[in-house]
């Protein structure tokens, strides 16, 4: 299958409304050339724009919900959205990934489970999600993770249990943590015999490089393609029937111990 990843370009110069429908130009863009498109986190605000967090919040079925949901529909892909800063009525605010299906429809929306920060931004600004989430598309099971969810391995370990072999990590991930950011996704790669498709942002936002760099790795580690730092859709072809390959020759999950469970098929 084919999946197109947009790393975007994030400033503080242009509106959300405006890069929100440049977004959506650009998925549309990928129509005929790619089955899967995925945005990274927080690109409306930026991931690192807590005080625009509040004024930008929506509804689930918001703005962003309903361009991307069309653009989606234009397009006929599969869409990764990116995350909203998403204002529950009934709660507090979360960092939410919506995900559509060629006919324009919600196929999954996942809210954060670990929020970065420290005791301050994201951390205490947003809520903490606490589901799984997984989608299951005719070629592969995508499991959605967002940003610093790709620190914690348990949480893969868990989207592999239910099935998950494309692990899809929409980040806005800091230039200068960006040597962790391609170790951390081939390091999930490995260990969960999958692939990794992670895209994050390119600018500055609220005064934060971005790293950009939005990579694609095998089940072996191996980085399949890479972008550079600035606005880029990197573009490329894998073998979903590679992850069931990879398992059947090195079956490495079967051998887990501490009482839990082998993948399931």
């Amino acid at each position: 299958m084919r999946a197109s990843l947009i790393q975007i370009r994030v400033d503080d110069d242009e509106s959300p409304n405006s890069r929100r429908l440049r977004a959506a130009s650009m998925v549309r863009e990928q129509a005929g050339s790619a089955d899967l498109v995925v945005l990274p986190e927080l690109w409306t605000t930026g991931a690192f724009a807590y005080e625009a967090f509040a004024t930008e919040a929506e509804p689930l079925e918001g703005p962003t919900y309903e361009v991307m949901a069309k653009a989606a529909s234009d397009a006929g892909v599969w869409l990764h959205a990116g995350t909203i800063p998403e204002r529950d009525p009934d709660g507090p605010l979360y960092n939410t990934a919506l995900v559509f299906s060629p006919a324009g429809e919600l196929a999954a929306a996942y809210r954060k489970i670990h929020r970065f920060g420290f005791d301050k931004g994201e951390a205490v600004l947003m809520g903490a999600g606490e589901e799984l989430v997984t989608v299951r598309l005719p070629e592969t099971v995508l499991g959605v993770t967002t940003c610093y969810d790709l620190r914690f391995p348990e949480l893969y370990r868990g989207l592999v249990d239910r099935g998950a072999e494309t692990l899809l990590v929409s980040a806005g991930w800091p230039e200068r943590r960006r040597a962790h950011w391609t170790l951390l996704a081939q390091a999930r790669a490995v260990e969960n015999q999958a692939y990794v498709l992670a895209c994050g942002t390119a600018g500055t936002h609220a005064g934060v490089p971005q790293a950009g760099h939005s990579v694609v790795v095998d089940p072996w580690g191996q980085i399949v393609a890479e972008a550079g730092a600035d606005e880029e859709v990197l573009t490329v072809e894998f073998d979903a029937a590679g992850v069931a390959a990879t398992r059947g020759r090195f079956p490495a999950l079967k051998d887990r111990r501490l009482g839990l469970e082998p993948p399931r098929r």
